[in-house]
């Protein structure tokens, strides 16, 4: 089914209105500011800047393509800078390529909880305790961190949620000049997009939701999920290593070099190693095998990793582990750490006990004995958070709403595809496009299929057949 244009009244090549002062700002790109109310139910009241980026159109016009990289708490301004290595060459010569730091991410009001210093100790915090010292250091931690949050950054927590974030969006889209969306949003992103889609049904253009999440999940339960997922493609790529030579493993099966990853992660517990002058905790060590599973393109640098630290040497998963975190060589942070947990923490009913997220780690542990208990606990802040939250888990229809593409990878790391086969479902309008193959997201991403798919949906609204499968590329 095709889905109507745009609707701005421009011929074809000729630029939409806009109500943003964009002024150049490098590489192509022009920058504005939106601002929109801190508290959508007082329009009136106190306002907040964010960062919009755009990079111009090459030619024939159709409209704005919003995209937004998901975390939450990743920059989307910086993700549209990217714009000429994540999305076609047909696409950017279309669309105006859009991208806005969501409320309290980085250029845009970001909340602050903790100096550096501090998170360097929080983010080293063992979040897979075994034993009552270490789980009333993870307490105290986290306590800690919620307190900071409220102190340093109080006004903006009720206010983080998805629910306000996807209001900001359709007032992007009304100051773009854009009658309708167009959005590509990967992983957390596909939450964003969803919440849209059912906020603002009717204002649906062509919404890609990549690497989707499901929205009818618990939180604890889409941990738990997750880290089944990480399980799944670390065994993917130990099989995949031993294939091959150099492979760091003394052991040729796929059970033995897993017991050899979980004989290094309960060493780091004991005794942490070294790295760039830092120490390597069982939780940083824990993040640094982590990160490079997200992009199959990592996994020779996993292989690496893991050969520097079977020999002691923790700066190879330090500097992974920085990178997810968002800590710079210089030891400044981003905002990333305290925007992802402000993000989540409001955007579903988390337990408010310690207890609950123990059993939770127990059983994720089952599934995940590698990274179970590490992000089951990770979400412990917001068992104190001074925010209530702003969206409860259910299924989101969006009734309604032209074709939105919902898009699955078969070892997708961070967001099994399982959830994209009940988020397609759950939308009233949803069309499945699954892939077979790892690492997070399918869009421009290696495989031509998904590539062809994708961009025929955003330039006409073409969806593909529901439930098409793009095979994987070796």
């Amino acid at each position: 089914m095709a889905v109507a244009a745009l609707g701005s009244g421009c011929a074809p090549g000729e630029q939409a209105a806009s109500g943003l002062a964009w002024s150049e700002c490098g590489g192509g790109f022009e920058c504005a500011t939106l601002r929109v109310p801190l508290d959508h139910a007082a329009p009136g009241g106190e306002r907040l800047d964010l960062a919009v980026i755009r990079l111009p159109a090459g030619g024939d016009r159709i409209g704005s393509l919003v995209v937004n990289p998901g975390g939450p708490g990743s920059s989307g301004v910086e993700y549209a800078r990217a714009a000429r290595i994540i999305l076609s060459a047909k696409v950017r010569e279309r669309f105006d390529v859009v991208g806005f730091d969501p409320r309290g991410v980085g250029g845009s009001a970001p909340v602050e909880c903790l100096d550096d210093a501090q998170l360097d100790a929080f983010v080293a915090l063992d979040t897979s305790p075994d034993s009552a010292r270490e789980r009333q250091a993870l307490e105290a931690g986290s306590r800690g961190f919620a307190e900071g949050c409220e102190r340093r950054s109080g006004r903006l927590l009720a206010h983080l949620g998805t629910v306000d974030v996807a209001r900001d969006l359709d007032l992007l889209r009304q100051e773009l000049g854009d009658a309708k969306l167009t959005y590509l949003g990967k992983s957390y992103g596909t939450f964003l997009g969803a919440v849209y889609a059912d906020m603002f049904a009717g204002n649906v253009r062509a919404l890609v939701l990549d690497g989707a999440l499901d929205p009818a999940l618990s939180r604890l339960r889409l941990n738990a999920d997750q880290a089944a997922g990480f399980e799944q493609a670390l065994r993917a790529y130990i099989a995949t290593c031993l294939a091959e030579d150099g492979c760091p493993f003394r052991s040729r099966t796929v059970e033995g070099a897993l017991d050899e990853v979980t004989g290094l992660l309960r060493r780091t517990d004991r005794q942490p190693l070294q790295g760039d002058g830092r120490e390597v905790t069982q939780a940083l060590a824990t993040l640094g095998v982590l990160t490079p599973l997200y992009d199959r393109n990592s996994w020779p640098e996993l292989t690496e990793t893991l050969r520097q630290a079977f020999k002691g040497n923790g700066t190879l998963l330090l500097r992974n582990a920085d990178q997810l975190t968002g800590r710079h060589s210089d030891g400044t942070y981003s905002n990333q750490t305290e925007a992802n947990t402000a993000v989540n923490c409001v955007d579903g009913a988390y337990p408010r006990n310690a207890a609950a997220y123990g059993q939770g780690a127990a059983e994720a542990f089952r599934r995940s004995p590698r990274f179970g208990p590490y992000i089951m606990w990770s979400s412990l802040p917001c068992a104190y958070w001074p925010a209530a939250p702003t969206f409860k888990a259910h299924p989101l229809k969006a009734e309604g709403a032209a074709p939105i593409l919902v898009l699955g990878t078969s070892r997708d790391p961070a967001t099994p595809s399982r959830w994209a086969r009940a988020l397609a479902g759950e939308l009233e309008s949803g069309v499945l496009l699954e892939y077979d193959g790892d690492g997070h997201t399918a869009y421009y991403n290696g495989s031509g299929c998904v590539d062809d798919a994708v961009d025929r949906y955003l330039l006409t609204g073409t969806a593909p057949a529901d439930g098409t499968v793009c095979p994987g590329i070796g």
